[in-house]
């Protein structure tokens, strides 16, 4: 069964035009046919006419008539001594007739004169049936000739009648996953407005559970900073008691909870005003990511030599692009946040700066061990951890990444360092250049 709606339309529309084809083509060479024959016989009455006004004389084949025709005109005065054929011929009444003549069938037109002598106009009937044949089969030519070209016009006209649905299709494809925009009904057909109206009514109620979702995040999230603050200081004032070794253990194990609790609501909250900012990245200013950058890793310096990790630039451009500094510290933080996690001791960080073409591309390199390639695909969804958890994260960070390259129409692409004598982990970050406004 044909799942495509074009082929079923070409499938059924193809089949109608060879089937009316096929029949107009029988009905054409039928008619034609017979018309051609019908055309013969008169040929022969016309003959017939010439001989009785005595224009012709008997006994012989007719030439310039018709140069295919092959027609004889045969006087019974001429033939005296008729065979059986010859006989049989005589002895039919005037008019037109099958006979036969020398083994072959005819088609005859007997006539009798004033003075009562006869003769008769013949043709061969295998004459008459190739000259008729010829002439249908011209007939029906153009007919098949027409239909592969019906059969184009067909293809074609589906094609542009199906070309607002690919439209659409690709409209969508387009879409960020955040973009609600409902459909445009104009300029559609209006066989598609029924489908337009219902995805465009599901995409409202899917913007309104979106909504709600955010809602919930951010509330909760704010919710939750009073009292995780709450036992983040209770904690505290424990330090001074003296206090058991097992109780030592189990302070510092609800501390370290307090802390993934607290970095987990952070990374809500900044996920929640990432999905509740503006998406425009025309209206935002201009940005110098080259500085952000290296005020960022002039931040991280000292986290990173405590830990003996050589964090640095490997090339560092000047590039400019649409958004709000507040965004793109936030991209270069978590990225350098994450490599260091996974950086062991005496590994290395390179960050990079430049532009390519229309974009500038923001870097993150790592000696690190890099990701499973089962897992490459899930590490910008929202609570991923992976295989090899570390630290006190919770699986957030460069979901928030994703979030805002997103926002500021780019592109982020993760990949693992494989070569020779060389590994590790990198992320590239592709933003648009900002364009000079009037």
């Amino acid at each position: 069964m044909i799942r495509s709606l074009r082929g079923r339309l070409f499938a059924g529309l193809t089949a109608i035009i060879l089937l009316t084809g096929i029949a107009g083509g029988l009905f054409a060479h039928h008619w034609a046919f017979n018309e051609a024959i019908e055309m013969q016989d008169s040929v022969l009455i016309q003959i017939a006419g010439l001989v009785q006004t005595g224009s012709l004389t008997g006994g012989r084949e007719l030439h310039g008539v018709d140069e295919d025709a092959e027609v004889w005109l045969i006087d019974q005065a001429a033939t005296p001594q008729a065979s059986g054929d010859e006989l049989k011929l005589w002895s039919l009444e005037d008019g037109l007739a099958l006979a036969t003549r020398g083994g072959q069938s005819i088609r005859v037109l007997l006539r009798t004169r004033s003075d009562g002598t006869r003769f008769a106009v013949a043709q061969r009937t295998s004459v008459r049936d190739e000259i008729a044949s010829d002439m249908a089969f011209r007939t029906v030519l153009p007919i098949a000739a027409l239909i592969p070209c019906l059969l184009l016009v067909t293809a074609i006209v589906i094609a542009r009648s199906l070309r607002p649905m690919v439209r659409l299709a690709d409209d969508l494809d387009g879409r960020r996953a955040d973009d609600m925009t409902a459909l445009p009904a104009a300029q559609m057909p209006s066989e598609l407005h029924p489908f337009i109206a219902s995805i465009n009514g599901l995409l409202q109620r899917v913007c309104l559970l979106m909504d709600q979702q955010r809602r919930f995040v951010a509330d909760a999230a704010h919710e939750l900073r009073t009292p995780i603050t709450a036992l983040s200081l209770q904690a505290e004032n424990l330090d001074p008691i003296d206090l058991p070794a097992d109780a030592r253990d189990r302070l510092a194990a609800l501390r370290q909870g307090i802390r993934r609790t607290r970095h987990l609501v952070e990374q809500l909250l900044a996920l929640a005003r990432q999905d509740a900012g503006p998406s425009d990245g025309a209206t935002m200013p201009i940005v110098a990511l080259d500085g952000v950058a290296k005020e960022v890793v002039a931040d991280v310096l000292p986290e990173a030599a405590s830990r003996g990790v050589d964090l640095g630039f490997a090339r560092v451009e000047p590039a400019s692009i649409c958004g709000e500094a507040v965004m793109l510290v936030a991209v270069v933080r978590k990225l350098l946040d994450n490599a260091l996690r996974f950086t062991q001791h005496g590994g290395r960080i390179d960050a990079c700066v430049y532009r390519d073409g229309d974009s500038a591309i923001l870097q993150i390199e790592d000696t690190g061990p890099g990701v499973s390639p089962d897992e490459i695909d899930r590490i910008f969804e929202p609570f991923f951890r992976g295989q090899r958890p570390e630290g006190d994260g919770v699986g957030l960070g460069l979901s928030i990444v994703k979030r805002i390259v997103d926002r500021l129409g780019g592109s982020i692409e993760a990949v693992n360092i494989v070569a020779s004598g060389r590994a590790g982990f990198r992320v590239l970050v592709k933003l648009p250049l900002a364009t000079d406004r009037a």
